[in-house]
C-alpha cells in the first residue's frame, strides 16, 4: 500500500481523540509515560511500532520504531496510511496500543494487523479506559469509550496472541495529575495496561495470511 508524507501537524483538529490534548488527557497519557518507556525498551535494538492518541510529547529513543498517531481518517506521523499498516509481517518486536483501539470491528482488524506485524514471542501492551474510575467524568460527552479487559481478552485469543491473566490499573482516580504507579487489576484508576504475547505456534489452525504488498507489488516477508 502506497504512503503519503504527513500534511497536517501532529495534534491538529483531524484528530478524533482531541479529549486527551486538554489538561485532564495529558494527565492520564502522562501516567502511561513510564510504561510505554518500558515497552519499547523491552528488547533493545529491535524495532517497535507505537499507536497514539496524539502526537507530541514524549520521545522514546530507545532502539528504533515508528510512533503513528490517529487520525480522523488512518494514521499520521512519518508516514500517513490506513490498515493495513505498511509493514512487513513479523518485522516488530513490541507494539503499543495506546488509546486506539475501538471496541467493535475497527478494533478487532486493528490487534489483527497488530498480531500480523508482530514477531513470534513479541509483545502487545494495550491501553484502555476504565469505565469504572470516577475519572470518566472527565472525559465523558467527548465520544471516548470505556471497556473492561475481559472482551479485550477474548479478542487478543481470537487474533493468536496470549493475554496476561490479569491487567493492571494506572492513572489518576478523579484529581488531573498524574499517577503512573501500576497496581494489580484496574480498581478506580482511570485507565488499565493489559499485555499480550504473540504465540510462537498457534494453538488452534488460523488461515494464512497473504504477503503485504508494498509499493509496485513487491511481497513483503
Amino acid at each position: 500500500m502506497a504512503t503519503m508524507p504527513l500534511t497536517s501537524a501532529p495534534g491538529q483538529p483531524d484528530s478524533p481523540r482531541d479529549w486527551f490534548a486538554t489538561a485532564p488527557g495529558r494527565a492520564l497519557l502522562d501516567s502511561e509515560t513510564d510504561s510505554i518507556r518500558a515497552a519499547v525498551g523491552e528488547r533493545p535494538g529491535q524495532p517497535w511500532l507505537w499507536l497514539s492518541p496524539v502526537g507530541g510529547g514524549e520521545d522514546m529513543t530507545s532502539g528504533h520504531g515508528l510512533r503513528l498517531q490517529v487520525l480522523a481518517s488512518g494514521w499520521g506521523g512519518a508516514v500517513r496510511c490506513a490498515l493495513p499498516l505498511p509493514l512487513a509481517n513479523e518485522s516488530v518486536a513490541t507494539v503499543v496500543v495506546q488509546h486506539v483501539a475501538g471496541p467493535g470491528d475497527h478494533g478487532t482488524a486493528l490487534l489483527s494487523e497488530c498480531a500480523r506485524v508482530l514477531v513470534p514471542g513479541g509483545r502487545l501492551w494495550l491501553f484502555a479506559l476504565n469505565p469504572l474510575s470516577p475519572y470518566r467524568w472527565r472525559w465523558n460527552g467527548n465520544g471516548l469509550r470505556a471497556t473492561e479487559p475481559m472482551p479485550w481478552r477474548r479478542r487478543l485469543r481470537a487474533a493468536g496472541m496470549q493475554p496476561d491473566a490479569v491487567s493492571q490499573g494506572l492513572g489518576p482516580r478523579w484529581r488531573v495529575e498524574p499517577d503512573p504507579l501500576l497496581q494489580h487489576g484496574p480498581g478506580l484508576r482511570a485507565a488499565w495496561l493489559l499485555r499480550a504475547e504473540k504465540r510462537a505456534i498457534p494453538l488452534t489452525a488460523v488461515r494464512a495470511r497473504a504477503p503485504l504488498r508494498i509499493g509496485s507489488g513487491v511481497p513483503a516477508a
